[in-house]
């Protein structure tokens, strides 16, 4: 059996999955964000490696979380479940109210299992379509 674990992460390990799975045709360095330092990034290990990452950034009581990304080979298999129900449950265990994200339109349906919902916020960026999806916590 493998075992899965998440973890807390440095920013820059985010960075080459992020970059091989969201952007690979664009430079390494416009993969990095800005906002990089204020976040929280979390990493899931599996068969020794890691192989999915999401960076978290709190405004008051609302957090956000970019750069979700799973290993191509890897996709399909749940760790990308697993890594946003744990972000769900760290948001909520941190008391906040609402988890929300830019989505690829791609993934609409993917946030949707989730309970996530369609704003009514669509735009475009670097020829990518994104809808904000947002998830309203008890």
């Amino acid at each position: 059996m493998d075992v899965i674990h998440i973890e807390q992460i440095r920013a820059d390990l985010t960075w080459r999955i992020r970059h091989e799975v969201l952007y690979p045709n664009m430079p390494f360095e416009q993969i990095r964000l800005e906002e990089d330092g204020e976040g929280m990034h979390f990493g899931l290990f599996a068969k020794n490696q890691l192989l999915s990452v999401v960076s978290l950034f709190r405004s008051n009581d609302s957090y956000q979380f970019r750069k979700f990304a799973t290993v191509e080979a890897e996709q399909g298999n749940g760790y990308g479940s697993k890594l946003l129900a744990y972000i769900i449950d760290y948001v909520r265990f941190a008391h906040g109210k609402k988890l929300w994200c830019n989505a690829r339109l791609s993934a609409i349906a993917f946030y949707k299992k989730f309970g996530f919902v369609e704003t009514d916020t669509y735009f475009t960026r670097d020829y990518i379509d994104f809808v904000v999806m947002e998830l309203v916590l008890d």
